[in-house]
């Protein structure tokens, strides 16, 4: 399991927007219901029930997203590419198993916050068409373990925003970018 890179830290009281340097990345969605403002304002954005809500719901966040690169704000535009995954993998939930469970019965009342089976048998996938099978072998060449990642090599982002974004997502094509940036920008560094 990857530490919690805000162990420490009193993220319900912190302002992030206040005090961006105590912002850590994290991997994958890590911190994207604690971190405020931004959970208050990212939150009510994020539906993904039906294709049409979710379609909303991705343009809303985009727009923040892009709100964010916008005004240099990095904490609230990686915030807003985590809600933005995160809505994605529970898309995903649901087209991989009816009703969105992924397994058989209830959480055991000592396990609930917890990810994982628990114990409980994973129910059968639902059958994957030939469009599943192209969107998820597109989306296999994404940054890192994550996908929302992908295509911030195309973003307008100065150089030391890419770093902060991309940090920890080594390996995809962010990474990639990251290294060609770091060549003609000379200053942009990551560290571990």
């Amino acid at each position: 399991m990857t530490p919690d890179p805000y162990a420490g830290l009193d993220l319900e009281s912190l302002d992030l927007r206040a005090q961006p340097e105590l912002y850590r990345v994290g991997r994958g969605e890590q911190g994207v219901l604690r971190v405020q403002p931004y959970k208050d304002e990212l939150l009510p954005l994020w539906r993904f029930r039906t294709p049409d809500v979710a379609r909303e719901s991705a343009s809303a966040l985009r727009e923040r997203f892009d709100a964010y690169v916008a005004a240099g704000d990095l904490v609230g535009a990686d915030m807003a590419r985590k809600f933005l995954q995160m809505g994605y993998t529970r898309s995903r939930r649901y087209a991989n198993h009816a009703g969105g469970r992924k397994y058989d019965g209830p959480v055991p009342d000592d396990q609930r916050g917890r990810s994982g089976s628990h114990g409980r048998r994973e129910l059968p996938r639902g059958p994957e068409g030939p469009r599943q099978s192209r969107v998820g072998a597109h989306l296999q060449g994404g940054v890192g373990r994550g996908r929302a990642g992908r295509g911030l090599h195309r973003l307008a982002l100065p150089p030391p925003v890419r770093a902060r974004l991309t940090h920890g997502l080594r390996g995809g094509v962010a990474d990639r970018a990251m290294t060609s940036s770091r060549t003609t920008a000379g200053s942009v560094s990551r560290s571990p």
